[in-house]
């Protein structure tokens, strides 16, 4: 594997977990309020799926997680979890929060290529929420498929 295919891996990557965690804070039905306070919220690799990658780094990179720290004010709702990285500079296609689930679709820019496109999906009450991503594009040598398991719990 070439050292830039590695760097565009590596970024790729890196703004999959990121933009897999984020959804943006449009208007929804009225979303149960959460817990205020410090919540960790946290992605794990569950599949992966990168052409041209060596198995032995897929297989180095599943079950990894990356986690989030964020925290939230009195009144607002999962939203305020789901929200983007500013710098992931994500497009949103569709959102729905209401009745304990959340469902999205993201298009997020890659450095190079066509945007990755991203599905949500899972449920949340007023501690936590859980769901799963999925995360699809095309890097110079193919398809390229990230599904993650997503949750976050209040910590403080």
């Amino acid at each position: 594997m070439s050292r830039s295919f590695a760097a565009t891996l590596a970024a790729i990557l890196a703004t999959a977990l990121a933009t897999a965690l984020a959804t943006a804070l449009a208007p929804v039905a009225a979303a149960q309020t959460m817990q205020a306070g410090a919540w960790d919220v946290t992605s794990t690799v569950v599949e992966l799926t990168v052409p041209g990658m060596p198995g032995f780094l897929a297989r180095m990179v599943r079950g990894k997680s990356k986690a989030e720290h964020k925290r939230i004010a009195a009144g607002q709702g999962v939203e305020a979890l789901l929200a983007p990285d500013p710098k992931a500079q994500c497009r949103i296609d569709s959102q729905t929060v209401a009745d304990g689930r959340y469902a999205q679709a993201l298009t997020c820019p890659q450095k190079k290529g066509e945007p990755l496109r991203i599905v949500r999906a899972g449920t949340y009450d007023a501690s936590s929420f859980a769901g799963r991503a999925t995360v699809s594009g095309t890097t110079p040598k193919g398809q390229l498929n990230i599904v993650l398991e997503q949750h976050a719990a209040r910590v403080g």
